[in-house]
């Protein structure tokens, strides 16, 4: 388990879990045991907010996963969030209006779905060929006095997007994610290492966008782990490596607006 500590107990915070494990494809009773386990370890440690990795109650597989019924999903997502006494995102499938959208969900701690968003940027042939891609802005809600907003994996690689939800007012963008690693070439290395997102992209997008990024991914041996909780400052100020575990770490009020003060990227946003 990483842990990072806040700037000290006078200032305004949130603490967040991040999931970092791997959804069971077709295991939905397995996954959502998971999630529970996670939502009560996370809040007898203080953890007000617990996010999951993508799709991770279906298992990542678009093709499967697409029929799923996201509704049933989320009605057990919400019960685990009331259960426990945290808020939870979660990424499911949303069957919308003849459509179907790789989704995310913020349910606060009484198991109330506060927001949903569409994954706008989908990624490779698997999901575009069964998914359809999202057409509206993230909403920003408030849980605990901060400020948050969804993505889902990709849509954090595009400067654009972030930069959006930072004008919108968000402090906080939560990002369930199924980044995998890329094969080898013959006996070469890819020369794309997936794990510079989590290691390199998204602490740049929380610096450039000065905004917290709470960041869910799948574990190894297909995946590249390495979950995050990156800070205004462009730090990964708690994070995992390779196998499942749960991240905590505290988005602090006063460290954003200190980032904000030091170098005012946020100018050229307003």
């Amino acid at each position: 388990m990483a842990v990072a500590e806040g700037t000290g107990p006078q200032a305004p915070h949130l603490r967040v879990a991040v999931l970092q494990a791997t959804g069971l494809v077709g295991n939905r009773q397995q996954n959502l045991a998971v999630v529970e386990d996670a939502a009560r370890r996370a809040r007898s440690q203080g953890a007000e907010l617990l996010v999951t990795p993508e799709l991770f109650i279906s298992g990542y597989h678009p093709a499967s996963a697409a029929g799923d019924d996201g509704e049933v999903h989320r009605l057990a997502v919400a019960e685990i969030a009331r259960s426990a006494g945290l808020a939870v995102v979660a990424s499911t499938v949303d069957h919308h209006k003849g459509e179907r959208f790789i989704s995310a969900s913020l349910f606060d701690n009484t198991g109330q779905e506060l927001t949903r968003y569409h994954k706008q940027h989908l990624f490779g042939s698997s999901e575009k060929a069964v998914f359809a891609p999202g057409r509206l802005r993230p909403r920003v809600v408030p849980v605990s006095g901060v400020k948050i907003a969804l993505g889902v994996c990709f849509d954090v690689e595009f400067p654009e997007f972030t930069r959006a939800v930072a004008r919108s007012g968000a402090e906080l963008l939560c990002v369930p994610t199924a980044v995998p690693l890329r094969q080898r070439r013959g006996a070469a290395a890819n020369p794309f290492d997936t794990r510079l997102i989590p290691g390199m992209v998204v602490p740049t997008r929380a610096l450039e966008s000065q905004i917290y990024i709470a960041y869910a991914n799948h574990t190894g041996p297909r995946f590249a782990g390495l979950s995050c909780l990156s800070d205004p400052y462009g730090r990964r100020i708690a994070a995992g490596e390779f196998d499942p575990e749960l991240v905590l770490g505290d988005v602090n009020l006063r460290t954003l607006l200190e980032a904000r003060r030091a170098t005012d990227y946020r100018a050229s946003l307003d």
